[in-house]
C-alpha cells in the first residue's frame, strides 16, 4: 500500500475535470471543456455518459496513465436521496437513482455512473462517491419552512465546504468534530453552512439559488412579487425556472455570469456594476449573520472559499460587515479534486469507514 493511485472524476455542466493522485501527490490534472455544440446533441444529461467516458479514457491514454494501478475511482456525487456526509461505494441502488434522480438532472450524476463503469475493467479498483450535494445533516428545526406544503431541504457545496472545514481544523491542530464553523462557498451558486461539531445543521438550498443572489441565480426573491410573476400568464414554467436559476443574479443585472469580468467592470469605475456586486456581498454577509445565530453566537471561525474568494475587494466587503463575529480565513478556489482523492486515499488506508447507499 505504499504506492496508492486514485482516479477522481468531477463532471460539471460544461466541463469534466479528471485527476490522478499518487498518494497525496497529483500526477495528472485535466479540465476538459465541452462546447455547447458538443452537448446540444444530447437530450438528457445521462445521454452524455458514453461521450464523457470516452473523452476521459482518451485523455488518460494520451497522458500514458496506466489504469491498472488505480485502486479507487472517486466520482463526484449527484442528486441522490438525502444522505449523511461520508464516502459511499457505488452500488446498484445508487446507479438506479443517479440515472433516475429523484431531484432531477445534474451533470454531477455522471461522476458515480462513469466511476462504476470504469471499475468493471479494473480488477483491483472500487468506485466511490464523496459528500454529494445532497448531504443532509439539518436540525429538524431548520427544515420548517413556514407552511406544511413546503419543507426546507439541504442541497449545497458539501464536498468543498467539508474539505475546507477539515483543512482548517487540521491547520489549527483540532478536530473538525470539535469546532463550530461558518463556511461560505462563493461560486456560480453561493451557499453558507453552519457547521456544528462536524455536522452542517443549517444551510441555504444552493441548487435553486435560495439565499444570496449569485453569478447566475436570483436568490431568495420577494415572495409576493414572485407569486404574481409566476401567475401573470406571461411566462412558462421553464422560463420562470430559468429566471431563478441560470439567468438570474449577475447575468440578469450585468449580462455576464463571470465574476472576474464584473470585478474588471468595477475596476473601471462602472457604478452600476459596483452597486450590484456590492449588493451580492451584502446578501452573503446577511446570511453569515443568520448562521451565527444558528450556532448561538459561538463560532470558532468563518471560512470563505470558492472562485470569487480570489477577489479581495469582494471578500473585504464581507469582512467589514462580519469581522466582529469570529476570525475569518480565506481559501480561494475549489479544491474538489484533491478532496475526492484524499477521501479515496483515506478509505484505502483504512482511515475512513465506507457507507452503504440504501
Amino acid at each position: 500500500m505504499k504506492d496508492i493511485r486514485v482516479l477522481a472524476i468531477n463532471p460539471g455542466s460544461t466541463s469534466t475535470k479528471i485527476a490522478v493522485y499518487q498518494n497525496t501527490d497529483p500526477v495528472f490534472l485535466k479540465n476538459i471543456k465541452h462546447t455547447p455544440e458538443e452537448l446540444s446533441q444530447f437530450s438528457k444529461i445521462t445521454d452524455q455518459f458514453q461521450f464523457r467516458k470516452d473523452i476521459i479514457l482518451q485523455q488518460l491514454k494520451e497522458a500514458d496513465i496506466q489504469l491498472d494501478f488505480v485502486l479507487a475511482v472517486m466520482g463526484r456525487g449527484g442528486l441522490l436521496k438525502p444522505i449523511p456526509s461520508g464516502v459511499y461505494e457505488v452500488n446498484e441502488a445508487m446507479v438506479h437513482d443517479l440515472k433516475n434522480s429523484p431531484l432531477g438532472e445534474h451533470a454531477s450524476n455522471l461522476g458515480g455512473l462513469i466511476a462504476h463503469d470504469l471499475v468493471k475493467t479494473l480488477p483491483n479498483a472500487k468506485a466511490y462517491i464523496v459528500d454529494p450535494i445532497v448531504v443532509d445533516e439539518l436540525d429538524d428545526i431548520a427544515r420548517i419552512a413556514g407552511h406544511p406544503f413546503f419543507q426546507r431541504i439541504s442541497i449545497f457545496h458539501a464536498l468543498n465546504q467539508k474539505a475546507v472545514a477539515r483543512d482548517f481544523a487540521k491547520s489549527t491542530h483540532r478536530k473538525y468534530e470539535d469546532l463550530n464553523l461558518i463556511v461560505v462557498h462563493l461560486g456560480g451558486g453561493i451557499t453558507v453552512g453552519a457547521h456544528r461539531k462536524g455536522r452542517v445543521v443549517d444551510v441555504n438550498q444552493g441548487l435553486d439559488g435560495e439565499g444570496p443572489f449569485s453569478p447566475e441565480r436570483s436568490g431568495t426573491l420577494p415572495i409576493g412579487e414572485l407569486v404574481r410573476f409566476c401567475f401573470s400568464g406571461k411566462y412558462t414554467l421553464k422560463e420562470a425556472q430559468k429566471m431563478v436559476k441560470g439567468e438570474g443574479g449577475l447575468v440578469a443585472y450585468l449580462g455576464t455570469n463571470d465574476a472576474a469580468e464584473v470585478e474588471k467592470m468595477v475596476g473601471t469605475g462602472d457604478t452600476k456594476a459596483e452597486l450590484i456586486y456590492h449588493a451580492m456581498a451584502y446578501q452573503v454577509s446577511k446570511l453569515i449573520g443568520e448562521m451565527y445565530t444558528v450556532l448561538k453566537c459561538e463560532v470558532d471561525a468563518i471560512l470563505i472559499t470558492g472562485g470569487i474568494a480570489y477577489d479581495k475587494n469582494f471578500v473585504n466587503w464581507i469582512q467589514e460587515r462580519v469581522y466582529k463575529l469570529a476570525p475569518i480565513h480565506i481559501y480561494p478556489g475549489e479544491d474538489e479534486m484533491r478532496a475526492l482523492a484524499i477521501n479515496g486515499l483515506m478509505v484505502l488506508r483504512g482511515e475512513l469507514e465506507v457507507k452503504e447507499y440504501l
